[in-house]
């Protein structure tokens, strides 16, 4: 039996914290319960058993929401994933993929997460009705559909993690800008918001494929901004089933016994790739990146360059060429944007790859809304739910 409808990520991948920033091996702490009726159901909810045995059809992930909508709480599939695997750690498993009727689930370190995350989820289900405008602002802006009213207890990550976030260069204006100078990420958070539109990431999904990104940013070197200009050529903007049948997912795992599929362990089915999220693929760049690494400029004291960073997917052995626009040994037909002024006979160079992965975002991210101009729709859709009959909020310049 399979802890996941799909695929977990091979042995060896990196598991990340959850949402909260803790590591997801060690339980969370349990609030303190609220005095009244409230603190005496959630009392009642914390005496459950210890202990639970599998059952025939039983899944690792299917006990995660069991024990989670026992306790009123609708938790994402990324989320369900890694308390799975800690579910497995606590219950002495060795293969999470594997369990059988009879055997014994530890549930104690399960509960102590869930407990931590009670009063996130009341807070939850108390906005979603704010939730439902603000989503239903950016889905028209983005595809001209409206988004469907979130599930019960669910907010809209959307408008939770819509933060200002390094675009001048991706079609953005001044304040996108500045926003890149404080440090925000706006052709990631573009990317992201555009990677929801076209369903390539679930909205309850998307503050979790944000946070693996920005800590694989951090881990190995590179800007969040680079990587989405990079998933924007490769697939789309973070599309994990793209394929051009040898090569696989949002950053394009190659078939081959010392291609990107290998490294991360699919060597004898790459296109399994194909069935994983965009969440769990991120495990498998975590992977990737740590074995061909990802070169840093001035002694590793800055982070890789945008064309270092695509080279490290592309072609690794490329990057000794360090002269801007020297051909590189790049073989067969690579998309025009990466070859000089375009065009498929003339050769790649690393300028000709820094102007394609820009051009290709301005195009690609052009008709989806600023950072800047996101918050200003959450905010002027909230307003206008509260105070329908007031006049709309003057206009931000």
């Amino acid at each position: 039996m399979r802890i996941d409808d799909k695929l977990s990520p091979p042995a060896g991948a990196a598991l990340t914290s959850p949402r909260d920033g803790r590591d997801a091996s060690a339980a969370g702490s349990v609030p303190a319960l609220p005095a009244g009726a409230f603190g005496e159901a959630l009392a009642q909810v914390r005496q459950g058993p210890a202990s639970r045995v599998v059952a025939r059809g039983d899944t690792l992930i299917s006990v995660v929401r069991e024990q989670a909508a026992q306790r009123g709480q609708v938790i994402s599939p990324a989320q369900a994933f890694r308390q799975a695997q800690q579910l497995a750690r606590d219950s002495g498993i060795a293969n999470p993929n594997r369990i059988f009727p009879g055997q014994q689930l530890a549930l104690t370190g399960l509960h102590a997460q869930l407990d931590a995350g009670l009063g996130a989820s009341a807070v939850s289900a108390a906005s979603s009705a704010m939730a439902v405008p603000a989503a239903n602002v950016l889905r028209t802006a983005f595809t001209g559909k409206p988004a469907a009213p979130p599930s019960s207890g669910a907010s809209s990550n959307l408008a939770a993690k819509a933060a200002p976030a390094d675009v001048a260069a991706a079609g953005g204006d001044v304040a996108d800008a500045a926003a890149a100078a404080a440090g925000g990420h706006p052709v990631l958070e573009r990317t992201l918001d555009r990677a929801v539109a076209k369903g390539f990431i679930p909205a309850i999904e998307r503050g979790d494929v944000r946070d693996k990104i920005l800590k694989l940013a951090s881990t190995h070197r590179f800007k969040p901004d680079d990587f989405a200009r990079m998933t924007l050529m490769e697939s789309d903007g973070m599309n994990p089933r793209a394929t051009n049948q040898r090569c696989h997912g949002i950053i394009q795992f190659c078939d081959g016994n010392d291609r990107g599929a290998a490294s991360v362990g699919f060597a004898a089915n790459p296109r399994v790739i194909l069935g994983l999220s965009v969440y769990q693929q991120l495990h498998l760049v975590d992977k990737y990146f740590s074995e061909v690494g990802v070169k840093a400029q001035t002694n590793g004291q800055a982070p890789a360059s945008l064309d270092d960073l695509y080279l490290s997917v592309l072609m690794p052995a490329a990057r000794g060429n360090s002269q801007p626009n020297a051909p590189l040994n790049i073989p067969g037909g690579q998309a025009n944007y990466l070859h000089v002024g375009r065009d498929r006979s003339a050769p790649i160079t690393r300028q000709s790859i820094l102007d394609g992965l820009q051009q290709n975002a301005n195009e690609r991210l052009a008709p989806y809304p600023s950072p800047r101009g996101r918050l200003q729709a959450l905010r002027g859709a909230g307003y206008e739910e509260i105070l329908p009959n007031q006049p709309p909020l003057p206009r931000m310049r």
